[in-house]
């Protein structure tokens, strides 16, 4: 079998491409220099100096004593050269920090470009304020809107029984629906925030284990279109309780099995069927559709609303707490918003099972896909 025989100039080419890669990573790669090769580089340095003087004292006969403090004062020198690009970062980063302490997470520590154990210093402590002003900006906002999420129901709930009490509108049966209205809303609100602080905690358990799909998912189909019922009842409009919505149950294969934690899936289903159902046009279709995931025991979940959808731009928020969203309610005024915290909910439900949760490309609507990873597969 004869050999192909190679081109001319191909290996002087390939020799090129080597170098030019290779010039290419030293150029990437930045020349690191720790603190104790510096601290090594001072000590070979005096000596050097040292046994320089000592050389020249010996064939000048000159005497010992000047050579010495040449040589103390070179070497302070050159210390007190090295010492101050030492300490100088050092005390920048303790006043820094002590700002820091002080509640003033503006302030950031320069020289995080050094190739040392002080830059790395400074890279970390510039990350750690950049953390610590996002947990503030993120507490003080959601102070904000805890404050403006309670003070709405707390107004009108105010307000009822004023009038009540004032006289100018009597304990009938459709004023006191009207109180019940706001007193669910703000103990349904109460509920979400504590269960915010448990997550924030950490001290929220998973139980896990093995269930049938269906009839799990008809359960919590049928629970939203009773709880629609029930306040469609208590507040006497059915503008806000959409129960012209209908919600359908697709799961394939009809035997379908997961594993995961019941209670929290719950809460990952129900949020996803409100805030689907919130955003549906009158007598709209809500579906929620189940398929056998990839690994044994695994879940892949889907909703879909044919409401307006959620632009790209908004996607990588939506799950953010007290986020609502731009797009205008599509069945008309007076529906309820909501708090912007049940999607939230929904994602830190999935994360504690491992899986994902996100918004898909639909045609029409919104689609959301949840999948969970089942049961741990043992590692190797």
């Amino acid at each position: 079998m004869s050999r192909r025989p190679a081109r001319p100039g191909s290996r002087p080419r390939l020799r090129s491409r080597l170098r030019l890669g290779l010039r290419s990573r030293l150029r990437l790669r930045p020349v690191t220099i720790s603190i104790k090769t510096k601290l090594g580089t001072l000590v070979v340095v005096s000596v050097f100096i040292t046994t320089g003087l000592l050389m020249v004292a010996l064939r000048t006969e000159t005497e010992l004593r000047f050579i010495t403090v040449f040589s103390v004062i070179a070497t302070l020198l050159i210390t007190q050269f090295v010492a101050h690009g030492l300490t100088a970062p050092l005390d920048e980063m303790n006043t820094v920090a002590k700002s820091i302490s002080h509640g003033d997470y503006t302030r950031r520590v320069r020289g995080a470009d050094r190739r040392d154990e002080l830059g790395d210093l400074a890279s970390t402590i510039n990350r750690m304020a950049d953390d610590l002003e996002a947990v503030d900006r993120h507490r003080k906002e959601l102070v904000a809107n805890v404050s403006h999420e309670l003070r709405t129901p707390i107004a009108a709930l105010r307000a009822v029984l004023e009038n009540v009490v004032d006289g100018v509108s009597a304990a009938d049966p459709e004023t006191m629906r009207t109180a019940l209205k706001q007193t669910e809303r703000l103990g349904r609100l109460v509920e979400t925030l504590l269960d915010l602080s448990r997550l924030d905690n950490g001290v929220v358990p998973l139980r896990s284990r093995r269930f049938e799909v269906w009839p799990y998912l008809s359960g919590v189909l049928k629970e939203a279109n009773l709880a629609a019922a029930q306040r469609a009842l208590s507040s006497g409009s059915g503008n806000h309780t959409r129960k012209d919505v209908h919600l359908h149950l697709d799961v394939s294969p009809p035997e379908l099995t997961a594993h995961a934690d019941a209670e929290r899936l719950h809460q990952v289903v129900a949020n996803l069927i409100d805030n689907a159902v919130k955003h549906s046009p009158p007598h709209g279709r809500v579906t929620v559709r189940a398929r056998r995931g990839p690994q044994p025991e695994s879940l892949n979940l889907e909703v879909l609303d044919e409401g307006p959808g959620i632009p790209e731009s908004e996607r990588h928020k939506v799950f953010e707490r007290f986020n609502r969203g731009s797009a205008a309610s599509p069945h008309g005024p007076g529906g309820d918003g909501g708090t912007g915290l049940g999607l939230a909910i929904a994602r830190w439900a999935v994360d504690l099972h491992g899986g994902r949760i996100g918004v898909a490309e639909s045609a029409r609507g919104c689609r959301i896909q949840v999948t969970l990873p089942g049961i741990p597969q043992p590692r190797n």
